[in-house]
């Protein structure tokens, strides 16, 4: 059988690690494939820095990515640039010119997946993304394949490495978050920029893609809650810890009774739980399914050769696949496109005011008598019922002869819009001294 061609438009860090793992893996892949991947040709603006790497493979190198698209010979486009600008428009004219596409771009296809899929299934041509979600984990192939059988319930994720690695810094050394970002940098786990990361932004994209193939709905990105760890203090790490806590960005979406819930925000999870001990830059997905109950994934969640192991993968279903009616592939996100239209009108992507979870509360008072009962009192007013409460002692929080103290509430669960009508309420105390900090708080049972 003949091989299949491969191009790669952007030969930075992943198709760098792609070309690698494919040249020195070539046998292993061919015997598994059913037929040799060959990267036929290179697209990079450092055409110099591309030859370096690509050496006397054979493969061909230009500075244009157009190129690539243009060869009739090309059977895979294998975008590795990242972005929404040229990346979605690189992406739609491979599929236009009948081209396969691999991509790690989790960017572009929150925001633009409906419509990049919609192209590729009008072409009959496969759109594949095991890299764009959690590196090397396989998690897409196991929410779309391994677990078809199962209706889900539930997906939370540890989906950013960087992030990851900054909590788990806070809570084994006390620092705090400005400290931590500036060693996170200099040791190259976050970016110079690191906005994406450290804002929620990268993990929302990564679990509205889950959250799509888990629940039959396109994906909608602009319709999910975003909260980062930037406000996060090492006294909560601290506080959470000693109520038997450990605080995660999670990106997580569930099945609830008028819709799904679609959010990212920092969260205390029971130490117990696996999840909660995933440190440094690691990455784990814990997924709920009615038949097969809880599963977890756990690796790498980036990296050069992490993340060409599953673009690799994707590569090797295409050539498997490659000549197959298009009806009998596997659909991108799971369910049959004709029925997407229907699930997403029948599950909405709930605002966050509907979400039902449950709460750590940080409120600094005043040490006087009477405050905790006047708190409580308002919080029951609003129907929220309290787990349990911790009061600090003036003096650990504000030094010898302190007249001011931390409160820590865990509450039920309680609707997110009751939440807030209480908080303000309880904000606007005169014995209430500073911002009252709120981290929502997932049990995943």
């Amino acid at each position: 059988m003949k091989p299949l061609k491969v191009g790669l438009l952007g030969l930075g860090t992943v198709g760098g690690g792609t070309f690698t793992v494919l040249h020195r893996n070539a046998e292993e892949i061919r015997r598994r494939a059913g037929r040799s991947i060959e990267v036929a040709m290179v697209a990079d603006l450092d055409v110099d820095k591309a030859k370096q790497l690509v050496g006397d493979t054979g493969a061909r190198i230009v500075p244009d990515a157009r190129e690539v698209i243009a060869n009739p010979e090309i059977d895979v486009v294998v975008e590795l640039i990242g972005g929404y600008g040229i990346a979605k428009t690189l992406v739609l004219e491979a599929i236009a010119a009948g081209k396969h596409v691999v991509t790690a771009n989790k960017a572009l296809l929150a925001v633009h997946g409906t419509e990049i899929f919609k192209a590729a299934a009008d072409k009959g041509v496969i759109v594949a993304f095991e890299a764009a979600v959690a590196g090397g984990i396989p998690i897409i192939k196991a929410l779309r394949e391994g677990l078809t059988a199962n209706q889900i319930q539930w997906v939370a994720g540890i989906i950013n490495g960087t992030t990851n690695f900054i909590l788990s810094e806070m809570r084994d050394k006390g620092l705090d978050f400005d400290v931590v970002l500036k060693e996170a940098q200099r040791l190259g786990y976050a970016e110079a920029d690191p906005t994406f990361d450290i804002e929620g932004v990268d993990a929302a994209h990564k679990v509205t893609l889950m959250s799509a193939i888990a629940f039959g709905i396109p994906v909608q990105f602009d319709k999910a809650y975003v909260e980062g760890i930037t406000k996060l203090s090492s006294v909560d790490i601290t506080y959470a810890e000693q109520l038997g806590y450990r605080i995660k960005l999670l990106g997580i979406t569930k099945r609830a009774d008028k819709g799904v819930e679609l959010r990212v925000h920092p969260s205390l999870v029971p130490a117990k739980r696996l999840i909660a001990n995933v440190e440094g830059a690691m990455n784990a997905v814990v997924v709920q399914a009615d038949a097969v109950g809880a599963t977890l994934y756990y690796g790498k969640g980036a990296g050069a050769e992490p993340t060409a192991s599953a673009v690799i993968a994707d590569l090797v279903d295409i050539a498997r696949l490659h000549d197959a009616d298009p009806q009998h592939r596997v659909p991108p996100l799971a369910f049959q496109t004709s029925t997407l239209r229907d699930a997403g009108q029948e599950l909405p992507v709930l605002p966050m005011s509907d979400i039902v979870t449950s709460y750590y509360l940080r409120i600094r008072v005043a040490d006087e008598a009477g405050v905790l009962a006047k708190i409580t009192g308002l919080l029951a007013g609003a129907g929220i019922s309290i787990d349990a409460v911790l009061q600090r002692e003036a003096d650990e929080v504000g030094g010898e002869g302190s007249l001011q103290t931390d409160l820590i509430i865990l509450t039920h669960d309680t609707r997110e819009g009751d939440m807030d009508k209480a908080l303000a309420e309880i904000q606007g105390l005169p014995t209430v001294l500073a911002p009252i900090t709120r981290i929502r708080k997932e049990e995943l049972n």
